[in-house]
């Protein structure tokens, strides 16, 4: 039997490797592999597939298929690292303003993550009423104001570490140790790619930096390695993705209809190798994309009225290179691009403060320089998801890694770090706009009225996917893997 397969493969690749054959089999493959594209195109759509035998849904990662109805098609997340503060931004404490500047009460020395604390220290800015609901919002945030009737808050949020690192990749991946994949590279996994030319997965760090623990925010984990996200920016082109000088395009479209014979072979025999195969994924959408890339990023496009909505043009170039980003970002959310990781801000530095929202010593100065940033660019690309109807399906997020204390920290006008309290939010698809769900105590120290977890949040943006937490799984190191580790439950109150 053995003999005989290989008399049979001596057979087959003897005419693959002249000109004529080779050019033959490599026109019948492709004429497959159109026909299998074009037959799992139209395996892609918004709902669950029933099982003929069991009636549950009979899901299959990366074809469009889901284990529920979904509301969402595609998510970003606006991420804000550095732990911005809740009773600074969002949630209203009327009783900050009464108690200013005495101990908080049964805390009077209570030692937090830089150490002791301070008296109760009222937000420097005032809380105005936004929208016909008349949530209080920062008077720092008059852009975003004009959203609150389509955003709902979860302001009962908790965290497992008081540490930004820790912090940014739990609120990334449901777990504080790295090496487990984030939430843009699950859905890859769950959902694939709906463009052939963009990726799945694109991350776009901040001009500042990337945030605390860098890649490991967007890692794949242990997925396959083609679900790890792009990194891409306005600022930050994807690298080597010309064509080198000197070589015509019909050369290289020759080598690579080569490579992909050889990389097939290769992979045959190696069906282990995830990471051979993204490897090859990879230069494959490389190669596409240089058609794609240039012109998705390419902002010039966009017309003069879109540009001054943003604030592109800005005279602080902070603002004006993260309002660029934001425009990126509904580029390649409107072209099929399923999750989108947009950060506003970037790692911890040696001053407090200087890079992200780690407002330690002079929270008032700090907030000063960074809500402008965020606010026009930010409220911009909600304003222009929502106009162009892509509202209806894309889901939002807004994250941060902990909250803040609502004392001083001692001998500084900051705050300290706080995981047992701050906001997070969602908007946009099956979300129910206007809502607030949850809270801290009085002073905004703890999460007293319903405590929500990171993997509830999760479960939340899973179901709302069209996906049970507890089913979308990978079989790691002995285990089942989920996003939501072993917990989660969807937050329904929230739920449109």
């Amino acid at each position: 039997m053995h003999d005989r397969n290989q008399e049979q493969f001596t057979a087959w690749s003897a005419p693959l490797l002249s000109r004529r054959g080779f050019l033959g089999d490599v026109y019948t493959g492709l004429a497959g592999i159109g026909l299998t594209h074009l037959l799992a195109a139209e395996l892609r759509g918004d709902g669950p597939a029933a099982d003929s035998t069991s009636g549950q849904p009979a899901w299959q990662p990366g074809l469009g298929l889901t284990h529920l109805p979904a509301k969402a098609r595609r998510v970003l997340q606006v991420f804000c690292p550095g732990a911005a503060s809740h009773m600074d931004l969002w949630e209203h404490k009327p009783a900050l303003e009464t108690y200013h500047d005495r101990p908080l009460p049964g805390a009077e020395n209570f030692v937090s993550f830089q150490g002791k604390n301070g008296n109760l220290m009222r937000s420097p800015w005032p809380f105005v009423p936004g929208g016909t609901s008349g949530k209080m919002i920062s008077s720092l945030l008059p852009h975003m104001a004009r959203h609150v009737d389509d955003i709902a808050f979860v302001h009962s949020m908790t965290s497992k570490t008081n540490t930004h690192g820790p912090g940014c990749v739990f609120m990334s991946t449901g777990h504080v140790q790295e090496g487990f994949p984030s939430t843009g590279a699950w859905l890859s996994y769950a959902l694939g790619s709906a463009n052939e030319n963009l990726p799945a997965y694109v991350a776009i760090p901040d001009i500042r930096g990337e945030p605390p623990n860098g890649k490991a925010n967007w890692s794949n984990g242990f997925l396959p390695a083609q679900h790890q996200a792009i990194v891409l920016g306005a600022h930050l082109p994807i690298r080597n993705l010309q064509r080198p000088e000197g070589i015509s395009a019909e050369e290289e479209q020759a080598t690579r209809d080569f490579l992909q014979t050889l990389n097939a072979r290769h992979a045959a025999a190696n069906p282990g190798s995830s990471e051979l195969q993204a490897r090859v994924a990879a230069y494959a959408l490389a190669a596409k994309m240089q058609m794609s890339a240039p012109e998705v990023t390419d902002l010039a496009a966009e017309s003069e009225s879109a540009h001054k909505l943003y604030g592109t043009d800005d005279s602080n170039p902070l603002k004006a290179a993260y309002a660029r980003n934001c425009l990126l970002a509904r580029r390649l959310l409107e072209r099929g691009v399923r999750f989108v990781n947009l950060y506003c801000a970037s790692r911890a530095s040696g001053v407090d403060g200087l890079l992200n929202w780690d407002a330690h010593k002079t929270l008032k100065s700090d907030y000063e320089r960074h809500c402008p940033i965020f606010d026009q660019p930010t409220a911009a690309l909600l304003t222009d998801l929502k106009q162009r109807g892509l509202l209806a399906d894309t889901l939002i997020l807004w994250t941060t890694e902990f909250g803040r204390m609502p004392t001083h920290q001692a001998g500084t006008s900051g705050r300290d770090h706080n995981p047992d309290g701050f906001t997070c939010w969602m908007m946009g698809a099956g979300v129910r706009g206007g809502t607030s769900f949850g809270a801290t105590d009085e002073f905004g120290r703890k999460a007293v009225d319903q405590p929500v977890t990171v993997w509830d949040f999760y479960a939340t943006v899973l179901r709302l996917l069209g996906f049970d937490h507890k089913r979308l799984t990978w079989y790691y190191n002995g285990l089942d893997r989920r996003l939501t580790d072993v917990h989660g439950r969807v937050i329904e109150d929230i739920l449109a």
